[in-house]
């Protein structure tokens, strides 16, 4: 490709996609006027050319990166020869206009997927509006693209012209060319259910089917964001040099967000399907989830909060803000104006009940979700008003949600056990005396091996009592089913709770426990710092094509590792490398930085000044994170391919959909066994009165 053939495929990839995309959108609107005409192919093809527009563009831009065509404005700013070649492809998504246009590709790749999904629905006004809405934001990316984030800009350089490549803590770890891509496989996937959220409210099919058509889509996207934020606190432990790995950083808060209210969604949904009820709550909680997806890329990539994440700065915020606004304000509008259809039949009839604990969660979630954004968009306001800055720091956020981390623990454990309407004492009792038991031993346990302090302790306690009753569950389900009794939506979301249950602990015991100290060492020297043995056996300087690494090697309790400081040629930025003594069985992470300041140095100006940290069980938040990715990938499996042996066994069993309010979903539960048995005992009694032929027909 010559330099400008790139600049000219990239614009024309983008007016290609909104010129398809505008054309889906009249399309639809005469087909909702006029329902008796056709436009499935038409809307089919139309889609893949919005796909195809963006894969056009994408390409453009990598190939514009890959060749450093400096006659694109993008590639001037972010794009060097000194880059290696994995991180050159990466600094797309490193700033702004390159992430937008990512934006668009995984929406764009969204899209066509749902046109496929719902091809033989199209005549069903539902689908109709939502994928009228969705395409509906596609349009306002195209146009970001084509307006304030235009990726496509031309510069002029002189000749021999270098840029400065991506900022050099995007090229320190591989996790920062995975994370943001899986993170915007999660933000982009809430458009489709969002969709259809509106549009059941358009139509006024307000019922549970939007939530059946969109439950794996919401699950898919969720787990994206999941791993992806579990991704991101890995670069943060293993890049950023601070021994941390969440610090309530601004960036983080704007994915963690919509996590919260998924996440709420995900559980008030189940009872929507089972009883109908919290209609309300899901319609405003995939709305604001939606929502928060674009308050996020505001805070992200505005540049009007300081962030360790955020490398752009724009005037493409208060775009941004008016799309959130219309966004959230129309959404509340449609609600109040459904209001009436929205209204639930029936009642939660007991707090001691499923329902009555989901309700529960409701609540705790969103209040988790409040504190967050309160805590990350009060500095905004602050100065707004006072045109002072003031930052929102760790201890808030600790102090704010730490019992309601404590509380949702609880429930955790607590509503699988639950049937639905109400529960008596003694059934209580029953289900739950081995988890409490379990909880109990893990507080016992936790003081053997050193634990102390309240907080951390109820947790570890809660985190036994949420471990085992969701082992319960799942060994009651897979005696019952078998291997069936493992996947679908009741055994992978009980594999779900046992990698937040994972991550729990490993949060409790990292940030209870976490010890720090610096010392300073020459080679050859040794010394006790943070509870551990440090001894500098050399140092060494490595000279890369884009910058020059300064090595000291050190030995952690025998353990050799290599924290670096990273001076780079183009931005003459030093960074910190962190050397990590860890592995599976480990029960304490070393964490060993180079202070790279001349100022403290004491000793002499040859030793080394070392900052090591040391935090247990941090490897429990990785393994977690697994669990939790692996548990939602049991969930996606259709629930035919887990009903299918009930079907071939002799037992009568109650038709779920017809008997919701009678007997508890979960076709793995003990109400279940209850309702066979009481179902036997009517036909033996049954049998008495009539022939035995009849009895056996029964």
């Amino acid at each position: 490709m010559s330099t400008s053939l790139n600049l000219i495929l990239g614009d024309l990839g983008i007016v290609l996609a909104l010129a398809a995309a505008v054309m889906v959108v009249l399309g639809l609107l005469g087909v909702i006027r006029f329902p008796e005409i056709n436009i499935t192919r038409t809307t089919a093809v139309l889609s893949l050319a919005v796909l195809g527009g963006m894969i056009l563009s994408f390409a453009a831009m990598e190939n514009a990166l890959i060749t450093r065509d400096f006659d694109v404005l993008f590639v001037t700013q972010n794009g060097s020869h000194r880059t290696p070649a994995l991180f050159n492809f990466a600094a797309l998504w490193s700033a702004l206009e390159g992430s937008i246009l990512l934006w668009g590709l995984v929406l764009a790749s969204f899209l066509a997927l749902m046109v496929f999904r719902f091809r033989k629905q199209f005549n069903d006004p539902l689908v109709k509006w939502a994928l009228l809405v969705a395409h509906l934001v596609m349009i306002f990316f195209l146009i970001l693209m084509l307006g304030p984030s235009d990726p496509f800009k031309a510069a002029e350089t002189p000749l021999g012209f270098d840029g400065p490549g991506p900022d050099p803590l995007l090229q320190e770890n591989l996790l920062a060319i995975i994370h943001p891509p899986i993170i915007y496989l999660g933000l982009v996937g809430f458009t489709v259910p969002f969709s259809f959220a509106i549009a059941s409210l358009i139509t006024g099919s307000t019922n549970e089917r939007w939530l059946n058509e969109t439950r794996r889509w919401t699950l898919i996207a969720w787990g994206f964001l999941t791993a992806g934020i579990i991704l991101g606190a890995w670069w943060s432990y293993d890049t950023l040099g601070w021994g941390g790995y969440w610090g309530w950083d601004p960036v983080e808060n704007a994915s963690l967000l919509p996590w919260l209210t998924a996440t709420t969604f995900l559980h008030s949904a189940l009872v929507q399907q089972r009883r109908g009820l919290l209609k309300v709550w899901n319609l405003s909680l995939i709305c604001a989830t939606f929502s928060l997806t674009i308050l996020g890329t505001f805070i992200t990539r505005s540049g009007v909060l300081d962030s360790v994440h955020s490398f752009t700065r724009s005037s493409i915020g208060p775009v941004l803000l008016t799309f959130f606004g219309i966004v959230a304000i129309g959404s509340l509008i449609l609600i109040a104006w459904r209001g009436d259809k929205l209204r639930s039949v029936g009642s939660v009839d007991s707090p001691l009940s499923r329902e009555g604990t989901f309700l529960m969660n409701n609540v705790l979630f969103v209040a988790f979700a409040f504190i967050v954004l309160l805590g990350t968009v009060f500095p905004l306001i602050y100065e707004a008003l006072s045109n002072n800055q003031i930052s929102v720091g760790p201890p808030y956020f600790s102090r704010m949600i730490g019992p309601i981390g404590l509380t949702l623990l609880f429930l955790m454990a607590v509503a699988p056990a639950l049937p639905w309407r109400k529960a008596s004492g003694e059934l209580l009792r029953k289900r739950l005396y081995i988890p409490a038991w379990v909880g109990t031993l893990s507080v016992g346990l936790a003081v053997i091996f050193g634990a102390r302090g309240l907080s951390p302790l109820i947790a570890f306690g809660l985190a036994g009592f949420a471990v085992a009753a969701a082992i319960r569950q799942l060994v009651l389900a897979i005696y019952r089913n078998r291997w069936r009794g493992f996947v679908g939506k009741v055994g992978g979301g009980m594999v779900v709770h046992i990698g937040i249950v994972l991550i729990a602990v490993a949060l409790a015991a990292s940030g209870s426990y976490i010890r720090q100290g610096e010392i300073e060492l020459a080679v050859g020297a040794s010394g006790k710092v943070a509870g551990h043995t440090i001894e500098v056996i050399e140092k060494k300087e490595i000279i890369h094509s884009e910058r020059v690494e300064r090595q000291v090697v050190v030995k952690v309790d025998g353990n050799t590792v290599t924290p670096a400081i990273n001076s780079y040629f183009v931005r003459g930025k030093g960074i910190g490398e962190p050397g990590i003594s860890t592995n599976l069985f480990q029960i304490r992470d070393v964490h060993v930085v180079i202070v790279n300041d001349n100022n403290l140095r004491k000793a002499n100006e040859n030793a080394e000044i070392l900052r090591v940290t040391s935090q247990p069980l941090i490897n429990w938040l990785w393994l977690g994170g697994a669990v939790v990715v692996f548990g939602t990938l049991l969930a996606l499996i259709p629930e035919r391919f887990t009903t299918k042996r009930l079907k071939r066994r002799k037992v009568k069993t109650f038709d779920p959909e017809k008997e919701k309010d009678k007997m508890d979903d979960n076709n793995n539960d003990e109400e279940n066994d209850a309702s066979n048995e009481s179902t036997k005992s009517k036909v033996k009694e049954l049998a008495g009165e009539l022939n035995l032929k009849e009895a056996k027909q029964l």
